[in-house]
């Protein structure tokens, strides 16, 4: 196995010149047999106020569409000592002496070891040089990204629509965001390469994508589109971004079918790692795939722990900044977090995400259903998402009763839909909310995700109780109908 080509071309300015933290070099060796460590302001773990976090979690399994509960019978007690002696060693915990202490910036050991053996049963990285380091979930992770390869000016590829903070984050540091135009199934290979063919002058640094279960749209790009995005990247020398919070949240085709529905289970670890599309990693043979993982929508969004992986060299600039920013992430987090993961192992972790993959199928089979019951079909079309927490209900503009008197405005139409769905008890977010704009070199009009005379919502079915699910799109429905007049 050969190892990642040099991309250090690729750096920012900002990345190139940081220079690796004196004081940091040094507090590797805090905790070393037989050395007085007066080099930092670190206080002494007697005055850690918490002898002890105790969590009980419940076996990785689910019951009636939520977590299984913990019971007497079906509990595992999560208990993290202060000191490292008070603590098992076949638990491999994390003693909040070290936790609570300033932190290895790369995330702590035991932790990192379990996400490295994680990434390699569902990845198996290509290269020899690859590692992952732990960041404070995908939303500081990105920003470092853009950090530590955009310097402002520079261009990036990004999907026509994509998460509105993520486009604020580089538009707040002077990034041109490019959109490539997509179809309902994700971006299209063939205009990425028509547009980067036809660039001039400095290249975009990267595409940034949310590529399974994509936020706004629901789409999931296909392993023959990742592939062919791949040899693009390769072509025009820039790097992959594949922020992916929803990889695990991927289900089986939706049918309206019972007995399929039924039928259609993913019972073993082979099965479930086999049935999920591949990743953009687990294909990088350069080392210019960079993938921010996440635990926010398969544990908590509040522990506030992600994770990326990529080339040893380029990490390290993260680690760089790092230093200097988040140092690393809570270690109250790391030490629960951490905890149940090494009670649970990779195989619990595995029954863990099999069953949310069952539970969001479920949801997004109720959510479907109501769609096609509550939406009128003459103005309304969708294509049911195999992936992640959100759907997009297309409506045809050209059918709103004021569209002409609107001067065949989609603004107003989407507007209206919106307001008229706000007062009707039910909101989604109009499509327009999350239009990536830039500029190409040469400018080159980008075609919209669908027929220009159509508006889109995305909707979640992930927030709210499945017969509060149904209530609202059938609001919702019934919005669509009064404000088209059906």
């Amino acid at each position: 196995m050969s190892s990642a080509k040099d991309l250090s071309h690729l750096l920012s300015l900002e990345a190139r010149s940081r220079k690796p933290s004196p004081l940091k070099e040094a507090f590797r060796f805090f905790g070393q047999e037989g050395l007085t460590f007066l080099g930092g302001g670190l206080p002494l773990a007697d005055y850690f106020p918490f002898d002890k976090v105790t969590a009980d979690i419940p076996t990785p399994s689910f019951q009636d569409g939520i977590a299984a509960p913990v019971t007497a019978d079906n509990k595992t007690v999560v208990e993290v000592y202060k000191r490292k002696a008070q603590n098992d060693p076949k638990n491999k915990d994390v003693e909040l002496a070290r936790s609570l202490q300033y932190g290895y910036t790369e995330g702590q050991t035991e932790l990192v070891e379990f996400l490295r053996e994680h990434t390699q049963i569902i990845h198996s990285p290509k290269y020899s040089n690859w590692d992952l380091i732990t960041s404070v979930g995908n939303t500081e992770s990105w920003d470092s990204t853009l950090r530590t390869f955009c310097s402002r000016g520079d261009s990036i590829l990004v999907e026509e629509y994509s998460f509105s903070s993520a486009l604020e984050t580089a538009s707040a540091l002077g990034v041109n965001t490019i959109p490539v135009p997509m179809d309902e199934y994700g971006l299209l290979p063939e205009a990425m390469e028509k547009l980067m063919d036809a660039w001039e002058g400095p290249k975009p640094k990267f595409l940034y994508t949310i590529c399974t279960g994509q936020n706004p749209t629901g789409s999931c790009l296909s392993a023959e589109r990742r592939e062919a995005i791949y040899k693009i990247a390769q072509k025009h020398d820039f790097l992959i971004i594949e922020d992916e919070p929803y990889y695990f949240l991927q289900m089986d085709p939706y049918t309206t079918d019972e007995s399929a529905r039924a039928g259609k289970k993913v019972d073993s670890h082979d099965e479930f790692i086999k049935a999920m599309v591949p990743s953009f990693l687990s294909m990088d043979v350069d080392g210019r795939v960079l993938r921010l993982d996440s635990f926010s929508k398969v544990l908590a969004p509040g522990l506030r722990i992600g994770w990326i992986t990529g080339q040893k060299p380029l990490l390290e600039r993260f680690v760089r900044l790092h230093e200097v920013s988040i140092q690393c992430p809570a270690g109250l987090t790391q030490s629960l977090t951490n905890g149940l993961l090494q009670r649970w192992s990779q195989s619990g972790y595995l029954d863990w995400l099999i069953g949310l993959r069952a539970e969001y199928t479920k949801k997004r089979d109720v959510a479907m259903d109501a769609v096609a019951k509550y939406f009128p079909k003459e103005v309304t079309s969708y294509v049911p998402p195999v992936a992640g927490m959100f759907f997009t209900v297309n409506f045809d503009a050209t059918k709103h009763p004021k569209y002409e008197e609107w001067d065949r405005d989609v603004a107003k139409v989407e507007n209206a839909i919106y307001e008229q769905g706000i007062k009707q008890g039910c909101l989604m977010i109009p499509g327009s909310w999350f239009k990536s704009i830039g500029q190409s070199n040469p400018p080159q009009k980008v075609s919209p995700k669908s027929d220009e005379n159509k508006v889109f919502f995305r909707g979640t079915y992930a927030a709210v109780p499945l017969d509060e699910l149904v209530r609202g799109l059938e609001k919702m429905g019934n919005a669509v109908k009064v404000e088209f007049g059906l």
